[in-house]
């Protein structure tokens, strides 16, 4: 993987390995992922993508019968050793998922869920994590005069927007994204691709897309995986254009998949 000297490491997977019972589902994933950055995941449906994302926060262990081998370290510390702080873990690398899941809530509340379940009570304090989590999602001008209004009142983009502001309120340094703009329109598209490019200041983001110009587009980083096992890992623009490997070639010039 090519990075400049001076990107640190915020995510490294070494030798990780997932099963779902009996079926091996990644297959011994070595990836060093830069902080600050925006690291893409491409290949087909069933490929390991979603699986990798949610072993970085460590999803698939609602999920009965997984078992999860290998070492997956953020800022230098195995998540996986035993007594890691799920609660806290989860805080520090927020998820975004395919299809926005607002809570039948209003918005302020929506935004305030996870301080609150965190101890968060002053009501200033909420306050001023509310307008900074709208604003980072690039929703607070939409809807600043609305706040007791329901979330299910917004359109579909407003919502996944919401999501996001949602997970940024509890103060993230990773956020993982599945597949978060593949039920919106061209219009919310663009814009949670925007605000990507915005997030990346302060967050270190992975994100699971099937839309080769939308990797393109948004990400530094772009991870290849076929079949559970990792083909290919680097810079974006070298993926897309001077990949090493014929089968990533194949797949991004539209051969397969």
């Amino acid at each position: 993987m090519v990075m400049s000297p001076q990107t640190p490491t915020k995510i490294e997977t070494l030798g990780l390995e997932v099963f779902y019972d009996t079926q091996q589902a990644l297959f011994g994933i070595d990836t060093v992922i830069p902080s600050n950055q925006v690291t893409a995941l491409i290949g087909p449906s069933g490929c390991g993508k979603s699986t990798y994302l949610r072993s970085l926060n460590r999803m698939n262990d609602i999920i009965e019968n997984t078992q999860v081998k290998g070492i997956v370290k953020i800022d230098g510390t195995d998540i996986y050793t035993n007594g890691t702080d799920l609660a806290d873990l989860r805080r520090r690398v927020g998820m975004v998922f395919q299809k926005s899941n607002p809570f039948p809530k209003s918005i302020y509340e929506n935004v305030v869920y996870g301080p609150k379940i965190h101890g968060v009570k002053d009501r200033q304090t909420l306050d001023e994590l509310v307008e900074t989590s709208l604003i980072g999602a690039g929703l607070w001008s939409e809807v600043k005069d609305r706040l007791d209004k329901s979330a299910l009142e917004l359109s579909g983009g407003q919502q996944q927007r919401l999501c996001i502001a949602r997970a940024l309120a509890v103060e993230p340094e990773i956020l993982l994204m599945d597949e978060p703009a593949s039920a919106l329109d061209p219009k919310s598209t663009a814009r949670i691709e925007d605000l990507i490019g915005e997030l990346r200041v302060n967050y270190t983001i992975v994100i699971v897309t099937h839309n080769m110009q939308q990797a393109a587009r948004v990400s530094d980083f772009t991870a290849f995986f076929y079949e559970g096992h990792l083909i290919e890992f680097g810079d974006t623009q070298t993926i897309f254009t001077k990949p090493l490997n014929q089968q990533t070639e194949d797949y991004i010039t539209g051969r397969f998949g």
